[in-house]
């Protein structure tokens, strides 16, 4: 087949597509944690403790002239200054901790929502006499009888019942 079609096979299977719409809404995301950090938390915040926005807080390591006071990172840095910023390390602190905290409750959301469907329909319960698990004939992982798909290389299975190699 080729390095090309290879490729092509690989870029078009479906776990790379959903990765990369995962990245993009991720990017999405995380520009939107981001702006409610800045824009909307910090400055209550950094107002209560008598700053105007976290993102000025910096420590000016190597000072050219002691009495000279920089209000900004941006004016300290023009002045050829090194400064450790502390504030903005702050502000990307409280970001992460949003992005991971609003991910774990859609995470979450999901499961719930998932084990009601699976309550309220049944799921894809073994039958009696299924076995709970079988190998992938391409890796050899083991792997839920009725899975189509292997969890560790991807590969397409047949369905449940034409595979004969399980394991209990």
């Amino acid at each position: 087949m080729g390095i090309i079609g290879d490729f092509k096979k690989f870029a078009l299977r479906g776990n790379l597509i959903d990765m990369a719409v995962g990245f993009t809404v991720g990017a999405a995301f995380t520009s939107v944690a981001k702006s409610l950090v800045s824009d909307i938390i910090m400055p209550p915040l950094g107002f209560l403790l008598g700053k105007s926005d976290f993102s000025d807080l910096f420590i000016v390591l190597n000072p050219a002239n002691p009495e000279a006071t920089y209000k900004t990172v941006a004016q300290a840095q023009e002045a050829g200054l090194t400064t450790i910023n502390y504030g903005l390390f702050i502000n990307n602190i409280i970001s992460f901790l949003l992005v991971a905290f609003a991910m774990f409750l859609i995470i979450r959301m999901i499961n719930q929502l998932d084990k009601r469907l699976e309550d309220t329909f049944g799921g894809d319960k073994p039958q009696p006499g299924d076995p709970e698990n079988k190998k992938c004939p391409y890796c050899l992982s083991t792997i839920p009888y009725r899975a189509t798909r292997c969890a560790s290389c991807t590969a397409e299975l047949p369905s449940a019942e034409t595979q004969p190699n399980s394991v209990s």
